[in-house]
């Protein structure tokens, strides 16, 4: 026998309005607005959830819209989406591409949002059948690893409500049909680096007189390599990118700086910690080799927290989407190596469930080469990749693991 949960969630999603929330995702999908810029994308979402009868407010955190809805006594939870788009220029061919120049939704936001309302209205029009507070986000710059804490810093749970638990879901590659949970560990950790490599420039026909911080940078990022490879024990798991290296303005200037802008991925503070620390030295251990005439500048910047989901509440989550979505449909990956800023929406330690939806359409996935199941999601595109077009039948889907997510929290009774 299915539980309440499930059963009450399969009844609010029997009728969805799938027509409208397409309509509403391909709107969103040819307006993308990047990070702090979503002043459209919010107002759009604050529409509909208004019609749906929360109490709604936009400009919270900069440009982030909530709603609110009270039914009587009961938990609070938090149901999130993400708003802002990347600066990636579209190559999807679709009839309803991005129409801003260099901008696209390649991260599955805009399907993210699209999910999210249709929970909420399924959700609101449902009432009568759950107890509770709902408090639905639409969050700003998560790309940039800021929007979430500007919301909290806000005074987003003051001004609200207090969560007793929150609840979110991403859009990835793999064959349509899949809930990726993990009962722990799921996201890992990134910081952001920048280092300044400073030389003593010069004209090209007299390298003599100069120290050439290209040349000086080249051996850096060749370096950089190492710390993964020979000073991270084989059981950790580390990612180092060299993401940006530039230098100079002519061919024949020899210039005095080069700037290098690197990403660690970690799973854990003690590996992120030494990782820094080994940059720090490769960085300054390079310059004094080649005789630059000051120190580089290694400046630690943007970070995003390891997303480790409270076991307790993630296996509650999965096992209702199992039941709502068939057996067989949930899986557990392990933790990955991208990132999100959905843990700073948990100050103090509120218990959240975090999972991935499977998007990749069946004929891109038919198509792709390989034989196994590796082979096809490596080749597929991906979050962030100018190809990346999620399946619209995965909007129906989406909605439920949402609205089950939440009925598990608050349906009670036999």
């Amino acid at each position: 026998m299915t539980s309440p949960a499930a059963r009450t969630a399969l009844e609010l999603t029997a009728h969805l309005p799938v027509a409208g929330l397409t309509d509403f995702y391909r709107d969103l999908h040819r307006h993308p607005e990047l990070s702090r810029q979503e002043h459209r994308t919010a107002a759009k979402l604050a529409g509909r959830l208004a019609e749906a009868g929360f109490e709604t407010a936009e400009g919270v955190g900069g440009t982030g819209v909530v709603g609110l809805l009270r039914n009587g006594d009961g938990p609070t939870v938090l149901l999130r989406a993400d708003m802002d788009a990347l600066p990636v220029p579209e190559e999807t061919g679709l009839p309803y591409a991005s129409e801003v120049p260099g901008v696209m939704h390649a991260c599955g936001h805009d399907l993210h949002m699209t999910w999210l309302a249709g929970a909420a209205e399924a959700l609101a029009a449902g009432r009568d059948t759950w107890s509770g507070t709902l408090l639905v986000i639409g969050q700003p710059a998560e790309e940039t690893g800021q929007g979430a804490l500007a919301m909290i810093e806000d005074g987003l749970y003051e001004r609200f409500a207090r969560p007793d638990v929150l609840l979110g879901q991403h859009a990835g590659p793999g064959p349509v049909g899949f809930y990726a949970h993990s009962p722990g560990l799921i996201l890992s950790a990134t910081t952001d680096l920048d280092i300044v490599v400073h030389g003593r420039g010069g004209h090209g026909s007299r390298p003599e007189t100069t120290v050439d911080p290209v040349v000086t940078a080249a051996f850096l990022v060749t370096r950089l390599q190492t710390v993964v490879a020979r000073e991270i024990a084989a059981r950790e798991s580390a990612v180092l990118t060299v993401g940006r290296i530039e230098a100079g303005t002519r061919h024949n200037i020899i210039p005095s700086q080069a700037h290098i802008s690197l990403n660690l991925r970690t799973q854990s503070d003690e590996v992120r910690e030494r990782m820094i620390a080994a940059v720090r030295r490769i960085a300054a251990g390079e310059a004094l080799a080649a005789g630059c005439p000051r120190e580089p500048e290694v400046t630690v910047g943007a970070a995003f927290p390891m997303t480790v989901n409270d076991a307790a509440t993630d296996r509650r989550t999965a096992a209702v989407h199992e039941e709502v979505l068939g057996a067989g449909t949930v899986l557990d990956f392990g933790p990955v190596m991208g990132s999100e800023d959905f843990p700073h929406l948990a100050p103090g330690g509120i218990p959240y469930s975090y999972w991935f939806v499977t998007t990749t359409p069946a004929d891109v996935w038919d198509a792709a080469p390989g034989t196994d199941l590796m082979e096809k999601f490596l080749a597929v595109p991906s979050n962030h990749s100018p190809h990346f077009a999620p399946d619209l039948a995965t909007i129906t889907p989406g909605v439920r693991t949402l609205v089950s997510a939440a009925l598990a929290h608050l349906v009670q009774g036999p």
